[in-house]
């Protein structure tokens, strides 16, 4: 984080000094954090009330760690009665905002800054990830950590950057009408990206076309000089480039897309390797054509790579060092596709992060593919807000399951029992679909049947639960050649507040 002085703090959010703080006149701060565990030396504290405690609680603990300053909404003391230095403000998260919308026009104001937003009902994290992957071989990237994408997420990010940061990716979510807008507002974007549209959350958000009014919202808070960059394979994406000030380029698997005054990238002969990774020929709107293969696993994905390659271009980055970014770009981000082979010969896919229809087909038809001459499983918990259309959409799936020829369908949770219903009337019979309550009785079952050369795919939403039971069962018997990687967001709110949206029911 580059420097600011406790003046400086409150001057930029409103807000007021406390004693401690005024009579520490040179006081001044280089990082902040919401997780007292965090702090360090030199270091701001952000005392987010959470949604099951309260970071105030937990100021002690991170000045014992190093923190010379609070951001907080009352005084707080020591156990000695004198209070912590600290700014107060009415809103701990709106403060947040506003000094994270000074940090961006400090940044701008030292040298080149260009800001990248992220959106869409599925992908952002994976774009996010592989944009910044390519990008770091161009300059100075800061880039969100898991998916820090809500006001308090954005805000730690813009936090995280230095004066000399080139490019600044901002993961942007929402769960409801205006986040977006607000966010936008707090970074002001140079370049935005909308993935597409889909019906997770529809029941929060109050259907699917106030969700495009809500990803529409990052289009639309582009400047003259900006560039959106658009899904050409989802119409309701497709229509937002009526509704930007900003020049638009479209992403694309259609050969014969074509939208006048409008450049395209498109990926043409698309094909799944043996190993799962999609690969195609990316043509750019200048006429480049590049081969890719990249590290990542599913079809799907297709998608998420065209989009960090078009903002790569607007950029005026040489297709080749594109194509070589994307081949090199791998998973970063937990839960999203994780491959573990076991010594046993099975494999466990662990993409039981987010859940949505549309992920949800995606992962299966994955799981097809890369299933053939293979036992496959599908272990599949509850798409979590989907409203009014949560059981027809659970049915659907357990039907697309059976299509699509899957081995074994074992459904966990009360919630998602629909799809085992989808798959019982599209026609699975005798022990193919399997009805579970809990992930322990799931676990069991797949403790004893799961047999060498099997195929396991893990997905749920977030809340169900699941990405723990596909941890569990890639290190089962230790029989696992990969580790995954602690989650950078998984803290226990008893040490102070995390993020909020950090694993949330963000869109």
């Amino acid at each position: 984080m580059i420097e600011f002085s406790a003046a400086d703090i409150a001057a930029v959010t409103g807000g007021t000094l406390s004693e401690s703080a005024r009579q520490a006149s040179s006081l001044v701060v280089h990082s902040a954090t919401t997780d007292s565990r965090e702090s360090r030396p030199g270091g701001l504290f952000i005392a987010k009330p959470g949604e099951s405690t309260d970071g105030h609680h937990f100021l002690g603990s991170a000045f014992a760690n190093g923190a010379v300053l609070a951001l907080v909404e009352r005084i707080v003391t020591d156990d000695g009665g004198r209070d912590f230095p600290a700014v107060v403000v009415s809103d701990v998260v709106e403060a947040m905002g506003k000094l994270a919308g000074e940090v961006v026009r400090r940044l701008r104001a030292h040298s080149p800054l260009t800001v990248i937003g992220i959106t869409g009902s599925a992908g952002k994290t994976t774009t996010k990830d592989v944009l910044a992957q390519v990008l770091r071989q161009e300059g100075p990237t800061v880039a969100p950590i898991g998916s820090y994408n809500g006001e308090i997420g954005v805000p730690l990010t813009v936090f995280s950057a230095e004066y000399g940061t080139r490019y600044l990716i901002i993961e942007m979510g929402a769960t409801g009408v205006g986040h977006i807008e607000y966010l936008a507002s707090m970074v002001k974007p140079d370049i935005g990206i909308v993935l597409c549209v889909g019906s997770a959350h529809a029941g929060e958000f109050g259907g699917v076309e106030m969700i495009a009014k809500a990803k529409g919202e990052l289009p639309r808070s582009l400047e003259d000089g900006g560039v959106a960059i658009l899904n050409g394979d989802d119409a309701r994406v497709t229509a937002m480039a009526d509704h930007t000030r900003a020049r638009v380029t479209f992403f694309t698997e259609d050969s014969t897309f074509h939208r006048a005054g409008s450049a395209a990238v498109r990926a043409e002969d698309v094909a799944l390797s043996v190993e799962g990774n999609p690969c195609f020929s990316l043509v750019l709107s200048d006429g480049g054509r590049h081969e890719v293969r990249p590290l990542l696993i599913g079809r799907h994905h297709v998608a998420n790579l065209l989009a960090a390659a078009s903002a790569a271009h607007a950029l005026g980055i040489p297709g080749e060092r594109i194509a070589s970014g994307l081949c090199s770009a791998r998973a970063v981000s937990r839960w999203r596709m994780e491959r573990t082979d076991r010594q046993d010969g099975v494999t466990v896919i662990n993409d039981a992060y987010n859940a949505n229809p549309e992920s949800m087909r995606a992962a299966l038809a994955t799981l097809a593919e890369l299933g053939r001459g293979r036992r496959t499983w599908a272990v599949l918990g509850e798409m979590l807000e989907l409203g009014e259309d949560s059981i027809a959409a659970h049915d659907a799936l357990g039907r697309v399951a059976v299509r699509l020829n899957i081995s074994k369908l074992l459904v966990v949770g009360d919630g998602a029992k629909a799809l085992h219903t989808g798959a019982v009337l599209e026609g699975s019979w005798g022990d193919e679909a399997i009805f579970v309550k809990d992930v322990a009785e799931a676990e069991g079952i797949l403790e004893r049947e799961l047999q060498p050369g099997d195929l396991v795919l893990v997905k749920s939403s977030n809340g169900a639960g699941l990405r723990h039971l596909g941890d569990r069962l890639a290190l089962a018997s230790d029989k696992s050649t990969a580790v995954p990687v602690a989650d950078p967001g998984s803290q226990a709110d008893s040490f102070g507040p995390g993020p909020k949206n950090q694993g949330g029911p963000s869109l």
